[in-house]
């Protein structure tokens, strides 16, 4: 049971705000899981998430317990006093709250991707503390439409084109997106007919990072067609698309297997790998490196540079080759790709 990734258009105008009927449509997959931890800093788009979930709740004799939970990441002083904020906000709709630090040295580089490391890090903590099957973050359609834009500009794969699913494993828990269809600008308003207020988190603004920065440029996107609603749409497309090719990726796994009389060997025969298309044999290589490294997941453009050496060992005769990536160890021999596990890295004496 859960969110699964599709486009839906939800009915009204884009300013409108949320009522009670739609508020059961978004969190009707949660009607029978135990409990749900609802991730609200104080922004608009969280608050949202909480007043729309609490006046879901209400209206039903039984359902899950819902449990806001705020991070405060230790790098704004007005954040201590925003999840106060929170706290009394959640106990006038009757949700129970709590607020998590994050604590230790902070880095001193790629600070946005650390606090978000960390903030699901505790969120995932906690749902696993109070036996929350899931934890709902209020991540919108521009948010969506901002996360394609990065992806595309660093050049990710349709795979990471496909953007923010709805529902994701993480950390033992389900994170859900329940909002990614709904436009921010839908969630004031639905705030400002009832009455409540929000933080102003400044580094949303701040151009020193991407998504500010992406931010400021959608207006002029959006004259040109590419509006929020027409970019998450893609998304939509290009993770319906990823979804395929999958489906093509585990097949062409099956497939090796039952043409190949060494399979229990291990790896792939050479030739038979060599005759699938170029995304799926990319796909396969990456799935056996994650299967058998133990350096994370392998970067797209290693795989391919991998993909490159593998056809010109093959093309050129060679019918030999030696790698390692991300943990794991690649060789062609004797008409066969291995992926193995890669021996330890050794440390350097000082």
């Amino acid at each position: 049971m859960g969110f699964a990734y599709r486009w839906r258009h939800m009915s009204g105008d884009e300013k409108s705000p949320i009522s009670a009927a739609q508020a059961r449509e978004i969190f009707a997959p949660w009607k029978a899981v135990p409990a749900v931890v609802l991730a609200v800093s104080g922004g608009p788009d969280s608050v949202a998430l909480l007043w729309l979930a609490a006046r879901w709740r209400r209206g039903l004799k039984r359902g899950p317990r819902l449990i806001a939970v705020t991070v405060d990441h230790g790098l704004r002083p007005e954040a201590a006093r925003e999840a106060r904020d929170v706290k009394r906000l959640a106990k006038t709709l009757e949700i129970e709250h709590r607020t998590l630090r994050w604590r230790g040295a902070k880095p001193k580089t790629g600070m946005p991707a650390a606090a978000r490391e960390a903030r699901y890090a505790l969120l995932a903590g906690a749902a696993r503390a109070c036996g929350a099957t899931h934890v709902a973050t209020a991540h919108t359609r521009d948010d969506q439409a901002e996360t394609l834009l990065m992806r595309l500009l660093r050049g990710s794969g349709i795979a990471g084109l496909g953007a923010m699913t709805e529902e994701t494993a993480r950390e033992g828990v389900l994170l859900a997106r329940p909002l990614l269809d709904i436009s921010k600008a839908r969630l004031i308003a639905t705030l400002d007919a009832a009455g409540i207020g929000f933080a102003d988190d400044p580094t949303n603004r701040d151009p020193a990072f991407t998504r500010p920065r992406l931010r400021a440029v959608m207006p002029a996107l959006a004259e040109e067609g590419a509006d929020a609603r027409t970019l998450a749409r893609l998304a939509a497309r290009i993770a319906r698309a990823n979804a395929a090719v999958e489906v093509l990726a585990d097949g062409a796994e099956r497939y090796l297997t039952a043409v190949d009389r060494n399979a229990s060997l291990g790896g792939y025969d050479a030739r038979a790998f060599a005759g699938l298309p170029e995304e799926i044999r990319l796909r396969l290589l990456r799935r056996a490196i994650g299967r058998h490294g133990h350096e994370g997941p392998a970067e797209l453009g290693k795989v391919e540079a991998l993909l490159a050496a593998l056809d010109h060992a093959m093309s050129d005769g060679q019918a030999r080759l030696k790698q390692t990536l991300a943990g794991a160890a690649i060789s062609l021999s004797k008409g066969r790709i291995l992926v193995q596990p890669a021996p330890p890295r050794r440390s350097r004496k000082r």
